[in-house]
């Protein structure tokens, strides 16, 4: 069922006549008073039209035609506005007799409404295949752009009843970056993050899993995953730079890089994403898990996610078309944010001032930058969490899309209740022309970032021409100088994918950072090398700078990829960058080649160069600097 559009109250204008008007014999008319609070329904809150909710009574062909459709309309709708959130109250879905099984386009959230995971089960499937780019739909099969959709909160009875022997032999899941699984417990066969059943060459770029429960893995072509807080029963292989943090069946990583693992026992810091659910009474909240120190497992294996429930009236339910003006209004009542599917159109900055916050997005909900906005900007309180939300730069230049903490003289942020940032997603171009200066711009001390995206289109549709001369108009149209700064201490990220910026794609300044797999691809357009050379001369930008000053850093798990297509005679100096101080260490880091460019050393000048001699042979380094 959808939810219909509820009926919005109109502002009135008050009229008010004071002391010295009357005695000066004018009369001055207020200004407009906010719009008072939106009513929300506790138990059938309007989520808007782009969000379908079912529940165990909904027929199952229903279900299965339903969604069918929608994939058919999100398949290949990479560059689409269209955003869906598709929901199942607690439940049984599907049965031996008639799995449901389901597939998941772009821009889509699939999630259940249990309080856990377990409380909505589908018997049958949900999958991502390869996308088949030629020959009539037959040849060039990959996953390397199945990008933007979610799913969460599920149990998965595996029941490919009806498919052929390969497709039945796996729940397949073959994407890559903007993607997240969580909280979900799968059963019944493998789980496969490749896509082996069509024809080549089947490659995939993720990914990203946390506070799962899985059977045995087949990473397959997978070039680098994240898989954070869960169990497995086993994992088949690595590619180039597959991670586990806390992960109950991780592989050992005694033998890196044969193969590419790196295993961390314990989460240093983690925060669960904040999820809807159905109480007992029917009743829609919010669960908002509690952050956690040195964790392994998923968080709720032994009953509820330890954290607090938000009833979800006290949510501003927004909707596309809705003021930024209404949305501030809403957040400095004391209400926390749920911005329903669709594009929002931000013309001034979202603030989000007040302690413990929370900003929910249902079905990848965008904010697009108008007249050069700030679309987002966090303050400096404690416990505010942004999650599911993605971020676009518009046509006229932003200064930064999502500003965390005051740019200077913020207020000290302690660790235990952090800042945290949850499938967040930023793209400069790609749908429509884009321009910003820094995409993610961290201030605030103790921030968390638990996965996230950071993207400058090499590719859309704009309206660029195909080779050299599209290449070099995308460069100097679709500008990103910076994909990541992060100025605050102790600032945590797990997943952190950062794509194709024109200087630095990550700049870390701040003291004590730690991050738990780090996934670049330096820029496919500078036209040339002096457009790619640093100031004082040095050979283009390394995917990963730590300021000269920083005493102590931490970075585990770390991959740099050079593809510069529209001038492969571009040279970079190093993949990463730091200073050389025992507090600075980096651990299982590597550089690779994939057809054009080239990337002279891994680390400040230590390290095999990637080239066209050596395409798709990474250069590893174990330990930097070597103990």
């Amino acid at each position: 069922m959808t939810s219909p559009t509820p009926h919005r109250p109109r502002r009135r204008l008050a009229a008010v006549i004071t002391g010295a008007a009357l005695i000066a014999g004018v009369f001055m008319a207020a200004p407009a008073a906010a719009a008072p609070p939106r009513a929300v329904d506790p138990y059938n809150p309007d989520l808007g039209p782009n969000v379908t909710i079912y529940g165990p009574d909904t027929p199952l062909d229903q279900i299965q035609s339903d969604m069918d459709a929608l994939h058919t309309a999100q398949v290949d709708a990479e560059m689409s506005s269209v955003r869906k959130a598709v929901l199942f109250l607690p439940g049984e879905y599907g049965t031996v007799a008639d799995p449901l099984q389901l597939k998941v386009g772009y821009y889509t959230e699939v999630a259940g409404l249990g309080a856990s995971p377990e409380d909505a089960t589908i018997h049958g499937g949900v999958e991502v295949y390869n996308r088949c780019l030629a020959d009539g739909g037959t040849g060039n099969c990959l996953a390397l752009v199945n990008f933007w959709r979610t799913i969460s909160n599920l149990s998965i009875d595996i029941d490919k009843a009806g498919q052929d022997g390969c497709r039945a032999s796996a729940n397949f899941w073959a994407v890559s970056q903007a993607v997240s699984m969580r909280r979900v417990d799968i059963s019944g066969a493998n789980v496969s993050l490749m896509d082996y059943c069509t024809a080549g060459p089947q490659y995939a770029s993720g990914g990203f899993i946390a506070d799962s429960r899985l059977p045995y893995v087949v990473s397959g072509s997978q070039q680098q995953w994240l898989t954070r807080n869960s169990e497995v029963a086993g994992w088949s292989n690595a590619v180039w730079n597959q991670v586990f943090s806390g992960v109950v069946g991780a592989p050992d990583d005694a033998a890196f890089p044969n193969p590419p693992y790196t295993t961390i026992d314990e989460t240093p810091v983690s925060r669960e994403k904040p999820y809807l659910y159905v109480d007992d009474d029917g009743r829609y909240n919010v669960r908002v898990p509690a952050a956690q120190q040195n964790t392994r497992g998923v968080s709720w294996a032994d009953g509820p996610t330890e954290g607090r429930s938000i009833p979800i009236t006290d949510f501003f339910i927004a909707k596309p078309g809705d003021s930024v003006k209404d949305i501030n209004n809403a957040l400095a009542r004391g209400q926390h944010l749920l911005l329903t599917p669709g594009l929002y159109d931000i013309d001034r900055t979202i603030e989000v001032k007040r302690a413990d916050t929370v900003v929910l997005g249902l079905g990848h909900a965008t904010l697009t930058a108008v007249g050069g906005a700030v679309p987002l900007e966090v303050k400096d309180a404690p416990g505010i969490v942004v999650a599911g939300v993605t971020i676009d730069a518009g046509t006229e230049l932003s200064p930064v899309l999502l500003r965390v903490g005051k740019a200077q003289g913020g207020k000290p942020l302690g660790a235990e209740n952090p800042i945290t940032l949850s499938d967040v997603y930023f793209r400069v171009g790609g749908p429509h022309i884009g321009k910003a200066t820094t995409a993610l711009e961290v201030n605030a001390d103790n921030v968390l970032i638990d996965h996230t995206w950071v993207w400058r289109g090499d590719h859309g549709v704009e309206g660029f021409t195909e080779g050299f001369n599209g290449d070099t108009d995308r460069w100097n149209t679709n500008t990103g100088t910076n994909g990541v700064i992060v100025n605050g201490d102790n600032v945590t990220a797990t997943g952190l994918f950062v794509e194709h910026f024109q200087t630095y794609n990550t700049l870390w300044k701040g003291e004590n950072g730690r991050v738990i797999l780090y996934q670049n691809e330096l820029p496919y357009d500078p036209p040339t090398q002096a457009d790619w050379t640093q100031p004082d001369g040095t050979l283009g930008y390394p995917g990963y700078k730590v300021a000269d000053d920083v005493t102590t850093h931490r970075l585990d798990g770390a991959g740099v990829y050079v593809f510069n297509q529209n001038n492969p005679s571009i040279l970079t100096a190093n993949g990463f960058e730091v200073p050389e101080t025992p507090g600075v260490q980096l651990h299982h880091i590597m550089t690779v080649n994939l057809s054009a460019g080239t990337i002279h050393h891994v680390v400040n000048g230590v390290g095999g160069q990637a080239d066209n001699t050596n395409t798709g042979t990474p250069q590893f380094i174990v330990d930097y600097p070597t103990p």
